[in-house]
């Protein structure tokens, strides 16, 4: 049950904040200083935002129709290290957020261990 809702609330997350890369219904404050720099420098490329973005919309959207879910986790491992990366490294206040991602990412990851372990043989 405890899974369940952990799949269940990381999708929802996904899916919003996702979403929000396109369509800003969520107003959120630029970062400053050397975070602001960062962002604005991914910004210029013109593509990592977007990509993400669905990316985050179709890894909640796998997450909360239950379909695919091992692969969902494994595409989100390396898109929540960075966001946790980011915030430890260049925004302090966020990282509360960014710990849960990684920590019901993990819980996730290891309650479908059986479905990787090919991977490690």
């Amino acid at each position: 049950m405890f899974t369940k809702i952990a799949r269940i609330v990381l999708g929802i997350m996904l899916l919003v904040f996702g979403a929000n890369k396109f369509l800003h219904f969520i107003p959120m404050e630029a970062p400053t200083g050397s975070a602001g720099e960062f962002m604005n420098s991914l910004n210029t490329t013109g593509y990592i935002f977007p990509v993400v973005g669905i990316l985050e919309v179709i890894i909640g959207a796998m997450l909360l129709l239950k379909k695919w879910v091992a692969f969902a986790l494994i595409l989100l491992a390396p898109i929540s290290i960075n966001i946790l990366l980011f915030h430890l490294f260049l925004d302090i206040p966020g990282l509360s957020f960014a710990l849960l991602i990684v920590v019901i990412n993990s819980i996730l990851i290891y309650k479908h261990w059986q479905q990787y372990k090919p991977l490690f043989y």
